[in-house]
């Protein structure tokens, strides 16, 4: 929710586009606009939209399939990228057969990256370009770089997951921020202000094959008028540049103000302090919510500053912050 709850300018939107019709079955005029404003954020050619996260990185991966003819790909450990069966470990549920088409890696791990591809011929590699469900991990200097040439030369797309870090750390999120161009990005959560919606960008070459039919790609709900109507409005008069500026100016502030183990990019950021540990997060989450100050639950400790936010609200944070730490046995907890 970058865009604060309830902003007029979107609120007002789609209560404007509820009263001319809520669903068609067909493209809008607000959905054409948006697929044009992200295509000039993140230089990809072609847009498909979806109902969420999960659905943008399952299209995603079919789309890589029915290009490459191939089936396998390749993830980096730990990341969350849905909860559909390609990307699960197996489990109930989850079939073995279709887990084992996924081929795990460590983050930041070129090498690593390297050789699973050489070994299983991937259709993709799909990547968060910034670890985002383990405190926020950059890409370490040369990775992504490193990445896009490897999957350039064996003929594997590469997608960014920019669920998360897609509109909230850059305008373009992820590929404006760290300036590598992936063939995909899966896109939902920010683009549409709370409303359910996602995105797949992809190259021209790419969207031709979806514009073929193959892979067959449905959604009765896609560019749903309401979601397109949100994110029309968010994208023209909610994250302006001028409101990149101020995001990563309060996230800035709020680093500098936690101090120690702090990390911010952009309009998120995280706090860091020795190994993860569920009962510290948990209880910092609940002192924190008991003032007034809602954070990510069950993670470590997370923070996303929005457009409604200003330096007082990130004083706040900070002040809280530092209450806790000073009463956990007198010192900042370890």
């Amino acid at each position: 929710m970058v865009q604060g709850h309830a902003h007029p300018a979107i609120t007002e939107a789609v209560a404007r586009r509820a009263r001319d019709g809520t669903h068609f079955g067909a493209t809008t005029e607000d959905a054409v606009t948006v697929a044009e404003e992200l295509r000039n954020r993140f230089r990809l050619d072609r847009w498909r939209f979806t109902n969420s996260g999960t659905e943008s990185t399952m299209e995603a991966i079919r789309i890589a399939r029915a290009a490459t003819g191939r089936d396998a790909i390749v993830v980096a450990e730990g990341v969350y990228h849905g909860h559909h069966d390609g990307v699960l470990p197996p489990g109930p549920g989850v079939p073995a057969q279709t887990s084992d088409l996924t081929v795990r890696v460590p983050f930041n791990a070129a090498v690593e990256m390297e050789n699973a591809m050489r070994e299983t011929q991937p259709a993709a590699v799909l990547l968060e370009p910034l670890r985002t469900n383990a405190g926020l991990i950059p890409p370490a200097p040369g990775y992504l770089e490193e990445v896009r040439r490897s999957c350039t030369e064996r003929g594997v797309i590469l997608i960014f997951d920019e669920v998360k870090t897609g509109l909230t750390i850059a305008a373009g999120g992820a590929t404006e921020r760290f300036g590598v161009q992936p063939d995909m990005v899966a896109l939902a959560k920010a683009l549409g202000a709370g409303l359910p919606s996602g995105a797949v960008g992809m190259t021209a070459e790419l969207g031709e094959r979806v514009a073929s039919g193959a892979p067959p790609l449905m959604g009765t709900f896609n560019g749903n008028p309401l979601g397109m109507a949100a994110a029309r409005a968010s994208l023209e008069h909610v994250l302006t540049e001028a409101a990149y500026g101020r995001l990563e100016e309060l996230g800035e502030r709020m680093r500098a103000g936690v101090g120690e183990g702090a990390v911010a990019v952009g309009s998120k950021g995280c706090v860091r302090r020795g190994a993860p540990d569920a009962e510290r997060s948990r209880l910092i989450w609940l002192w924190l919510a008991n003032r007034g100050i809602l954070t990510t639950a069950r993670r470590e400790q997370e923070w996303n500053v929005t457009v409604a936010h200003d330096e007082a609200a990130a004083d706040a944070y900070i002040e809280t912050f530092a209450e806790l730490s000073r009463r956990w046995s007198g010192s900042a907890p370890a």
